[in-house]
C-alpha cells in the first residue's frame, strides 16, 4: 500500500534506527580501555578511508541528477562543504580524515597503499552503482543520505563513537574533527535524505526499493565490520591453524 510522504518518512527512519552497527563486536575490541588496540584501530581506519575517498563523488552525482530543485540546492551546499570545509570552518573532508590517520601514526605512503577488503569494496560499489543510474536515484539517495550518513549518528550511552575512541586512545579535538563535523552535519543531512526520498517515492515500487536500499546499505556496513573482524581479530586458535 502506498504511504503518504510523512508516514513513509517515519518508516524509513525506523528502518535506519533498527540497524545499529555500533553493536558489532569489533567496537568492543576498539573501545576497550584496557587493551587500547592501536594496531586494530589503524587497520579499521584504513578501511574507513576507502569509503571517505568516494563519498564526495556520491554526493556530486546525487546533486547532478536531482530532479527536485529545492533538494538540489541543499545537495550543492553539501558538495561545497565536503570539498572546502568552509561552512564548518575546518577543511576538505578527505583532508580531515587524513589528519586523523596521521594522528594514529600512519604515514601517507602506508595510507595510500591500503586497499579495500572485499566487503568494504562491496559497500563502495553498491552505492556507486545506485548514484550513477538516474532511474535508481531514489535508491542512491536512500543508500547515501539516509543509510550511510545515518551511521555517524550512533551513540553509546549518549556518547558518540569518535568521543569514545578519543578517550581510549588519547586523541585531541583536532585529530577527531572529521568525526565531530560529520556528527553535527549529518543530523541535517539525514533529515534532508528522509525528506527527499519520501517526496520522490510516489509509487509502491519506489517506496519498496528505497526501503530495500536503506536495509541493504546498513547490512553492507555491518558486513564490512564483520569482514574486518574476521580479518583483523582472529582468535589465537584460528591463527595457529592458518599458520600451519
Amino acid at each position: 500500500m502506498l504511504k503518504n510522504p510523512p508516514a513513509f518518512k517515519e518508516e524509513l527512519r525506523k528502518l535506519l534506527n533498527s540497524h545499529l552497527t555500533l553493536a558489532h563486536p569489533i567496537f568492543s575490541e576498539l573501545l576497550n580501555p584496557e587493551s587500547r588496540d592501536t594496531k586494530l584501530l589503524k587497520l579499521v581506519t584504513l578501511q574507513g578511508y576507502q569509503l571517505t575517498k568516494h563519498f564526495l563523488g556520491y554526493v556530486e552525482h546525487l546533486f547532478f541528477h536531482c530532479p527536485l530543485p529545492k533538494f538540489k540546492r541543499a545537495l550543492l551546499v553539501n558538495v561545497y562543504e565536503e570539498e572546502t570545509g568552509l561552512l564548518s570552518k575546518t577543511d576538505n573532508h578527505v583532508v580531515l580524515m587524513q589528519n586523523f590517520i596521521r594522528a594514529l601514526g600512519i604515514d601517507d605512503a602506508e595510507r595510500d597503499a591500503a586497499i579495500a577488503l572485499p566487503a568494504t569494496q562491496r559497500l563502495i560499489d553498491y552505492r556507486l552503482q545506485a548514484v550513477l543510474d538516474p532511474a535508481r536515484y531514489h535508491m542512491g539517495a536512500a543508500a547515501v543520505m539516509i543509510a550511510s550518513e545515518g551511521q555517524n549518528l550512533e551513540t553509546q550511552a549518549g556518547i558518540a563513537r569518535h568521543e569514545l575512541l578519543g578517550k581510549v586512545y588519547g586523541l585531541s579535538a583536532f585529530d577527531l574533527q572529521f568525526f565531530s563535523v560529520h556528527q553535527q552535519e549529518d543530523v541535517g543531512h539525514v533529515e534532508q535524505g528522509l525528506n527527499l526520498v519520501s517526496a520522490l517515492c510516489n509509487t509502491e515500487l519506489m517506496q519498496a526499493e528505497a526501503l530495500e536500499a536503506v536495509d541493504q546499505t546498513c547490512r553492507l556496513f555491518y558486513g564490512m565490520y564483520e569482514d574486518m573482524y574476521r580479518s583483523f581479530c582472529k582468535p589465537p586458535v584460528q591463527q595457529a591453524v592458518l599458520e600451519r
